[in-house]
């Protein structure tokens, strides 16, 4: 079977978010970029990239795909290896990172999807068949701005069975937000008002449900260990990405001097990034993104790689069902796997774009056995809400 047109869509559609200091729900577009590869069989695959914070990117990642498409057509489908190696190389000099991984991640998935459709197997009885029935999740409240919003929002996601969430007590005093560090300090204020977030929480829904603390990569080293030790006595169950992913010295200085548990990975692009975390016993659990770091075939080969080191794998989400969906079914053959991320618990919204929705019990996901990723996406829809790209 060979490709004949690998199409971008960068979609745009309604996602629910607080606002304010009254935390109003408002309904704000969200963008998402979607891969479709066709073939000469008639047969299409589906891949996703994970492309935030902003429209800019978005945009220069559907330029990029569709510069590959002539470069992938007329190629086999089922050369997933020598595909990902061919488009990798081709960087080489200009960077074999971040947006060039982004975009092979989407290509890959696609591929896997085709491949699974074309053998009428779902992908993960591709990756050596399921080591379990279903996939644990851990989700995100919204930001919290108080301790009785936090602790609403917290039991709502428990009572929808959940036995993990992660959330950023700090974010709001960090201006920029997501992508504004600079100097990497935290004031006191901030400081303070996480420590109590965290511990009005914890009081709230006892010792059993797991916290999870997300730093989003923006401190510096003292003001990261002094916000790990402060929150450390709540029982939290990570600390994920103290410092900034470009220095490995400074998450071994984070490593010496904090009590809990270090989650690192989601800002790290293949596996060569993550032989430093797994050689000098950076972290106890890895979150790599199988819609950045290089697709479904990346993805297994960096949880192959931890299970060697016996670290849990935990896949990061940021985006779309098709993320949730490839990193799953990886998971299904991981035997040393933690919780898959969603970014909130109900994800029915997806439901606009694939059928069937994602079917999601008590905080678990049953991963569907239909062939490929299991779905089909809703093309009147897509059509309806795309911004750029498209056929």
């Amino acid at each position: 079977m060979k490709i004949t047109k690998v199409t971008p869509w960068l979609v745009s559609f309604p996602w629910e978010v607080r606002t304010g200091v009254e935390q109003k729900l408002e309904s704000r577009d969200r963008q998402l970029v979607f891969v479709q590869v066709d073939t000469d069989e008639g047969i299409t695959g589906w891949g996703e990239v994970t492309t935030y914070p902003g429209p800019v990117a978005n945009r220069a990642i559907v330029a990029m795909i569709r510069e590959v498409s002539d470069f992938l057509a007329g190629e086999n489908t089922n050369e997933f290896e020598r595909l990902w190696q061919r488009i990798f190389r081709s960087f080489t000099y200009v960077g074999t990172r971040g947006a060039t991984t982004a975009m092979i991640s989407g290509i890959d998935i696609a591929l896997w999807d085709i491949r699974g459709k074309e053998l009428g197997l779902p992908i993960y009885e591709l990756l050596g068949g399921p080591v379990r029935d279903r996939i644990a999740l851990y989700t995100h409240p919204p930001e919290p701005r108080t301790i009785p919003d936090a602790i609403a929002d917290a039991q709502q996601i428990i009572d929808a069975g959940y036995e993990a969430f992660k959330f950023d007590p700090m974010m709001r005093f960090i201006p920029g937000g997501n992508d504004g560090f600079m100097d990497g300090q935290l004031s006191r204020e901030g400081l303070a008002t996480a420590d109590e977030i965290v511990g009005g929480v914890r009081e709230a829904i006892g010792p059993d449900i797991e916290i999870l603390i997300d730093a989003h990569g923006m401190y510096n080293v003292p003001t990261a260990i002094e916000l790990a030790n402060r929150l450390a006595k709540h029982g939290i169950h990570w600390f994920e990405e103290p410092v900034p992913v470009e220095s490995y010295s400074a998450l071994r200085q984070v490593r010496r001097e904090i009590p809990v548990k270090i989650s690192v990975g989601e800002r790290l692009h293949t596996r060569w990034e993550f032989v430093n975390i797994f050689e000098n016993n950076l972290a106890d659990f890895v979150m790599p993104d199988v819609t950045w770091t290089g697709g479904i075939t990346e993805l297994k080969k960096i949880s192959t790689m931890a299970e060697a080191y016996y670290v849990p794998v935990s896949p990061h989400d940021a985006s779309g069902p098709i993320n949730v969906l490839a990193g799953a079914h990886v998971m299904m053959t991981t035997p040393n796997f933690y919780k898959l991320e969603t970014s909130r618990y109900d994800l029915g919204a997806y439901g606009a774009f694939i059928e069937p929705g994602l079917d999601i019990r008590n905080g678990d996901l049953y991963v569907p056995d239909a062939p490929g990723l299991g779905v089909e996406m809703d093309m009147d829809y897509m059509r309806s809400h795309v911004v750029f790209g498209g056929d």
